[in-house]
C-alpha cells in the first residue's frame, strides 16, 4: 500500500501510524510512518503550532521522540488501527496552547503484527463551540444532565453530589469523586463522592494529611501535559507503575483496577480533580467524551461558586480579626427581629469591649494595637468556639449565643477573664444578657452593653493609667 499517495491526497496535516499487534491481544510500539508535508510542516516549521521534542521528522519512529508517552492517544491509535474503529474527538492536551480536531479512519495491512491508519488533525487556539458540541446522543443526554442538576436547588453541595452520582453510574464505577486541591494553602478536601450501592461513606478523619497532599500534586506529572489520565488495564497500570511508584501502590492498596481522572480547570486557575474508579473499560470513548465536556461545565460552576465565597468573606469578615464584621452583625440582628422569622429560640448576648487599646495604639503604634486586636481575637475564637463573634467597632467584640442558658454564658464569661488573666497582655470589659425570645435580641442587646460600660468603668478606676484623656 502507497502510504505516501494516501496522505497526499489529503489536504490537512495527516500522517500514517502504525501499531504492533501483540499474541495477547495488546499493542507494542507506536510509529508514525509518513506524513503529508502539511503534517511534516507541523514538525519541522512549528513556530505557530504546538512545539515538539525535536524539529525534524524521521519516516517510521516511535511517537514518543516527538511528544512524551500519552495513553489516551495510544489508546486511540491502537482502537483505530487494530480494532478497526473510525474515530473522531476534539481535545485540548495541557501541554499545548492548542484545541486538536482529530479524525482517525482504520487501514487495511498485509502484515498480520503490524496494523494501521490515518490520523488527520485540525488546530485552533480557541475553542470552537461547534467541533466541542458535535457528541453523539447518549452523550449529549448525559452532559445535558449534568448541567441541569448543577442548578436544580440552591444547595450547591447537594447538587454536586447529585451529578458525581450520576457520573458513577454512567461509567458504572465503584466510586466517583470530585477532590478540591489548593495549591497556596497546600491543602485538599473532597467535594463530593458518591460509592456503589448509594453509601455515602465517611472518609477518614485522618485521609487528608500533607501526606495526601503531596502524593495529590503529583498526578499533574503522571497526567504528563493530556488533558486526562485513564488506567483500563494491566498494561496502562505498569504505565503508573513507573511513573509513579507511591500513587501505583496507593491505588493497588484500594484496590484500584481502573481509573479514569481529569484534571478540574478553568482558564489558568487549577481547582482539582475528578475520577471514577473500578469503571466499565469497554465503555472508556463515550466516559472520555462524557467526562471531557461534564468537566468543563464543573469547572465553571466550582470556580463561580468559589468565588461568590471569597466574596462572602470579603463582604462579611473583619479582614485584621478574622471574626464577622459589623455589616454582618447588623444583618444577624435584623434576621432576629424580623417578626415573619420563624425562629423559636432564646439569644444570648455578650459584649467583649479591649481595655487599653486607644493608650497602644497612641503610645506605641497601630501595627501594636492591631497585633492586640489579633490577640484578642485569638482568646474569644477559642473560648467560644462554635458560636459567632462579632468586630462591633474599633476596639469592641460581640457574641451571638441562641439558645444557651444564662448560667452556661456567665460560664463562658468567666472562662474568658480566666483566659485573659493567663495571657497577661489582654484585657476585656465584657457585660452579658439574654432573652428568652430572639425577637427581642434588641432588649438584650441594650442590657449587655450598659454592663459592658459599667465594667469598663471598674477598670479604669482600677487602672487609671491604662486610660487616655
Amino acid at each position: 500500500m502507497d502510504f505516501q499517495k494516501i496522505v497526499d491526497s489529503i489536504k490537512p496535516m495527516t500522517c500514517i501510524i502504525s501499531v504492533e499487534k501483540l499474541s495477547d491481544n495488546s499493542y507494542g510500539k507506536i510509529r508514525i510512518v509518513t506524513g503529508n508535508q502539511a503534517y511534516i510542516d507541523s514538525i519541522e516549521k512549528a513556530d505557530s503550532g504546538p512545539q515538539m521534542l525535536v524539529n525534524k521528522f524521521i519516516p517510521n519512529t516511535e511517537y514518543q521522540i516527538y511528544f512524551p508517552k500519552d495513553l489516551n492517544f495510544e489508546d486511540f491509535c491502537y482502537r483505530c488501527a487494530v480494532l478497526k474503529q473510525p474515530l473522531h474527538t476534539y481535545v485540548h492536551p495541557e501541554r499545548f496552547d492548542f484545541y486538536f480536531n482529530l479524525f482517525m479512519l482504520p487501514l487495511e495491512s498485509d502484515d498480520d503484527k503490524l496494523c494501521y491508519c490515518t490520523y488527520t488533525q485540525e488546530l485552533t487556539q480557541k475553542p470552537d463551540a461547534t467541533k466541542m458540541s458535535n457528541i453523539s446522543q447518549e452523550v449529549a443526554a448525559d452532559v445535558l444532565a449534568a448541567c441541569i442538576k448543577l442548578h436544580n436547588s440552591d444547595d450547591f453541595e447537594e447538587n454536586m453530589y447529585n451529578v458525581i452520582s450520576d457520573i458513577r453510574q454512567q461509567c458504572k464505577a465503584v466510586y466517583s469523586c470530585i477532590l478540591l486541591l489548593d495549591k497556596n494553602t497546600r491543602k485538599c478536601s473532597i467535594l463530593c463522592e458518591d460509592f456503589e450501592g448509594g453509601n455515602r461513606q465517611p472518609v477518614p478523619k485522618d485521609w487528608f494529611t500533607d501526606d495526601f497532599y503531596e502524593l495529590a500534586v503529583t498526578w499533574e506529572d503522571t497526567i504528563g501535559g493530556s488533558n486526562c489520565l485513564i488506567i483500563k488495564n494491566k498494561n496502562d497500570m505498569e504505565f503508573v507503575k513507573e511513573k509513579n511508584p507511591v500513587w501505583y501502590e496507593s491505588m493497588k492498596s484500594a484496590y484500584i483496577d481502573s481509573i479514569v481522572m481529569f484534571p478540574i480547570k478553568i482558564r489558568n486557575e487549577f481547582l482539582g480533580y475528578i475520577w471514577a474508579t473500578n469503571f466499565d473499560t469497554s465503555e472508556t470513548v463515550r466516559i472520555k467524551r462524557t467526562l471531557e465536556l461534564t468537566t468543563f461545565f464543573l469547572a465553571s460552576e466550582i470556580s463561580n461558586h468559589q468565588l461568590f465565597y471569597r466574596m462572602k468573606i470579603l463582604s462579611t469578615t473583619d479582614m485584621l480579626t478574622g471574626v464577622l464584621n459589623r455589616n454582618e452583625m447588623n444583618n444577624r440582628v435584623d434576621y432576629y427581629c424580623n417578626p415573619d422569622s420563624k425562629e423559636k429560640t432564646s439569644i444570648g448576648i455578650i459584649f467583649a469591649d479591649l481595655n487599653g487599646l486607644k493608650l497602644i495604639n497612641d503610645t506605641k503604634g497601630h501595627e501594636a494595637g492591631d497585633i492586640l486586636l489579633k490577640s484578642a481575637s485569638k482568646i474569644l475564637k477559642r473560648v467560644f468556639k462554635g458560636y459567632e463573634i462579632f468586630r462591633a467597632g474599633g476596639d469592641e467584640f460581640m457574641i451571638m449565643l441562641p439558645d444557651t442558658p444564662l448560667a452556661e454564658i456567665g460560664n463562658l464569661v468567666k472562662k474568658l477573664k480566666k483566659e485573659t488573666d493567663k495571657n497577661g497582655k489582654v484585657s476585656f470589659a465584657t457585660g452579658f444578657s439574654m432573652e428568652n425570645d430572639c425577637k427581642n435580641i434588641r432588649s438584650a442587646l441594650k442590657h449587655a452593653d450598659e454592663l459592658m460600660y459599667a465594667d469598663k468603668k471598674r477598670f479604669y478606676d482600677e487602672f487609671p493609667e491604662k486610660k487616655m484623656h
